[in-house]
C-alpha cells in the first residue's frame, strides 16, 4: 500500500505532470501521428504511410538543407562559447565587487528587453549596401565600392544568431563560475602555474556543465530558427526550420510534421551526445 508520504508526492507532482502532458507531451505526440498521414494537392487524410519519410530522405535537398542547418549551429556555437566564456570569465574573476557584478551582467541582458525580430532587423540598414558599415568603410578609405556579402548572406545570418543567443551561452557559464572555489585558483598560482594553465586545468574542467547546458540552449535555438534565417539570407538560404515553415505555408502538414520528427530526433540525438561528456546532474 502507498504511504500518506508517496500519495502527497503523487499529488504534488500531478499539476506539473498535467501541464507537461498538455502543452508538452500531446503536441509532440500529435506531430508524430499526423507525420504518417497522406496528402493531396487539396486535401490530408488519415493513414498509416511512410510516403512523408521516404520522399525526404530521399531527396538530395534534405541533405544539403540539414548540413546548412548543422553549419550554422556549429559557428555560431563557436563565436558564442568565445564571447560567452570571456564575459563570464571577466564577470566572475576579474570583477572583484559583487555590486559591479550584477550592475555588468544586467548590462548584457538589455537586448533582451525588445524582441528577438528587431534585434534581428535593426541589422539590416547597419549592413546594407548604402548602410552605415558600408558608409564608414568607405570614408575611411578601407574599400571603393559597398561590400555585397554583409547583408543577404551566410555572414549577416551567423552575425544575427551570435548576437541573438549569445547570452544563452553566458548566463550558465557564469552561474558555473561562480560555484568555483576561488582558493583552487590560488592553490594553482601557489603551484607555479601560469595563468593560461589554470584557465585549461583548473577553470575550464570545472565549467563544463555551465559550457554544456549553454551549448544544447544555443544548438536546440540555431537549429530550430527559422525567422532569422529568412530575414538575414533574404530567402536566399534555408535550413530545416524554412523547411517546415514552406510545407506549412503550402497546407502540406504531414510533409512539415515529417520533418519536425526528423529534426526533435537529430536534436534529441545531439543532446545525448553532449551529455555523454558531463552528468549535469550529478555536477550541479
Amino acid at each position: 500500500m502507498l504511504s500518506n508520504r508517496h500519495i502527497t508526492g503523487w499529488l504534488m507532482a500531478g499539476p506539473l505532470a498535467l501541464v507537461l502532458g498538455v502543452f508538452l507531451v500531446a503536441p509532440v505526440v500529435m506531430i508524430c501521428v499526423v507525420s504518417f498521414w497522406g496528402a493531396t494537392e487539396w486535401s490530408i487524410y488519415p493513414a498509416f504511410l511512410f510516403d512523408n519519410y521516404a520522399f525526404l530522405f530521399s531527396s538530395e535537398v534534405t541533405y544539403r538543407v540539414f548540413l546548412n542547418t548543422f553549419k550554422y549551429a556549429a559557428i555560431t556555437w563557436a563565436f558564442t562559447f568565445v564571447i560567452g566564456f570571456t564575459v563570464a570569465y571577466f564577470l566572475a574573476f576579474h570583477v572583484r565587487s559583487l555590486t559591479w557584478q550584477i550592475a555588468l551582467f544586467l548590462l548584457c541582458t538589455i537586448p533582451f528587453w525588445t524582441s528577438n525580430i528587431i534585434r534581428m532587423i535593426s541589422w539590416i540598414p547597419f549592413l546594407g549596401r548604402n548602410g552605415l558599415a558600408n558608409s564608414t568603410l568607405m570614408s575611411w578609405g578601407v574599400i571603393d565600392e559597398p561590400v555585397e556579402w554583409l547583408l543577404f548572406s551566410d555572414f549577416s545570418v551567423i552575425l544575427a544568431f551570435v548576437h541573438l543567443y549569445t547570452l544563452f551561452m553566458v548566463v550558465p557559464i557564469f552561474n558555473t563560475m561562480m560555484r568555483i572555489d576561488k582558493s583552487l585558483i590560488e592553490a594553482a598560482s601557489d603551484a607555479g602555474a601560469s595563468g593560461w594553465q589554470t584557465l585549461w586545468f583548473v577553470v575550464l574542467p570545472l565549467t563544463k556543465p555551465g559550457i554544456m547546458i549553454g551549448t544544447i540552449f544555443v544548438v536546440a535555438l540555431v537549429m530550430g530558427d527559422f525567422i532569422t534565417v529568412r530575414f538575414m539570407s533574404g530567402s536566399q538560404s534555408a535550413n530545416v526550420g524554412r523547411m517546415i515553415q514552406n510545407d506549412i505555408a503550402l497546407l502540406q502538414y504531414p510533409s512539415a510534421s515529417a520533418t519536425a520528427v526528423v529534426l526533435l530526433c537529430t536534436v534529441l540525438l545531439l543532446i545525448g551526445i553532449l551529455l555523454r561528456f558531463v552528468d549535469i546532474r550529478r555536477e550541479l
